[in-house]
This record gives structure tokens, C-alpha cells and sequence, in this order.
């Protein structure tokens, strides 16, 4: 085990068939469980019992540019909201190590966007065009080597 804690900026992200995608950003890699709050009438200790409940996953955001000619955000999010297909894909993500090659990995199972967004346009700033892509999934693992 390393002393020196990763650092955050050298990570890739594959989605569907293997296809790797370059981002900016990625967040929300959260998961928790519910609380089920739990006392039986005759129990002699006058408290409740804290148990596991169902597990719950944060959505994951994916920031970019955006590039002309290049709709993969809008053109998921359109097919799983619109042609109303299933479209439930695995995502990847990948923290990189100085030889990028993956040292921690996250697997979104069966994640699909739930929003696609675009950051404003002004006329007197200098920025890049942002596109951000929100995913729910049904489950997370990690994989920290």
C-alpha cells in the first residue's frame, strides 16, 4: 500500500463497446446505505436498532467540451427518452497511474442519462462549451489494486 495518496486529474471513462471517451470532469461517485430504524415492543433497551436498508447510488456527472460533429451525449440521452429503447450500458471509470494504466476502477452497471446539459452562451467570455451528461445506474464497484 502507497503512502502518498492519488491524486485527481489522469482518468479515462469507456462506456458500451469499449468506447473511450475524454471528459473533464467526473462526479458523484457516491453509494450509501438507508437507515431501517427497528424496536420491538417488549425490548428492555428503550432505544431503536439502526439495520442495513437498501443501498442507494448517487448519479454520476460527466463534463466535456463540446465538438462539432460529435453527438454521443444527446444522441444516448434522445434513444433512452424518445425511441423509448433500453439503452442500459456498463460504464468504466478509470483512475490512471503515471504509466496510465488503471490503478482504481468504478463500474456503473446498467447506467442510462437522465440529463443532458450545455453551459450558457455569452458573448463577452472566452470559455469552452461545456456539455454534461447524468447518469443513474443500478449498481457500483471498485476495484482498487
Amino acid at each position: 500500500m502507497s503512502e502518498t495518496p492519488l491524486t485527481n486529474f489522469h482518468f479515462q471513462v469507456e462506456w458500451g463497446d469499449d468506447a473511450k471517451i475524454s471528459f473533464t470532469e467526473v462526479s458523484g461517485l457516491n453509494l450509501e446505505h438507508e437507515v431501517i430504524e427497528y424496536r420491538e415492543g417488549n425490548s428492555k433497551i428503550y432505544a431503536r436498532k439502526h439495520v442495513a436498508g437498501l443501498r442507494k447510488y448517487g448519479n454520476v456527472v460527466l463534463k466535456r467540451g463540446l465538438f462539432q460533429g460529435d453527438n454521443q451525449f444527446f444522441d444516448w440521452w434522445n434513444k433512452v427518452n424518445y425511441e423509448e429503447e433500453e439503452d442500459k450500458r456498463t460504464v468504466t471509470i478509470k483512475h490512471l497511474d503515471v504509466n496510465h494504466e488503471p490503478d482504481v476502477t468504478w463500474i456503473l452497471q446498467d447506467a442510462w442519462p437522465v440529463s443532458v446539459k450545455y453551459t450558457g452562451l455569452h458573448a463577452l467570455k472566452s470559455k469552452i462549451l461545456i456539455e454534461r451528461l447524468e447518469l443513474t445506474y443500478e449498481s457500483l464497484s471498485m476495484i482498487n489494486e
